[in-house]
């Protein structure tokens, strides 16, 4: 992944509105939410919300399908696994393997 799309990914979330937006998104999983929906649970007038989900989609995070009347938003897994991925590459130098594993747990200290 370039290093100028994870800043746009970054930033599209770095929005209190739209991670909250992401994050139902990510809920709902790959059946999506109408925006509706979306603008209801979130209390955001249509318009503002219209903008975000713009946001996300222009950062490759959300996609969108038409269903009759109503606009169905998804969650992009497939750029949010890359995203996470470039973020945790070479985790712990190395030592945690591949980047989706927990990183090892931190030793407790005595004090």
């Amino acid at each position: 992944m370039e290093k100028q799309t994870v800043i746009e990914g970054l930033a599209a979330l770095a929005h209190e509105t739209r991670l909250d937006v992401f994050r139902l998104l990510v809920q709902a999983g790959p059946a999506g939410l109408p925006a509706g929906d979306l603008a209801e649970a979130l209390d955001v007038p249509p318009q503002t919300l219209s903008f975000h989900l713009k946001e996300l989609s222009r950062a490759g995070l959300a996609t969108s399908v038409r269903q009759g009347r109503s606009i169905i938003y998804q969650p992009a897994f497939g750029q949010m696994t890359a995203l996470l991925d470039y973020l945790m590459e070479d985790c712990c130098g190395g030592a945690c393997g591949t980047p989706s594993m927990t990183p090892p747990p931190i030793k407790e200290t005595a004090s």
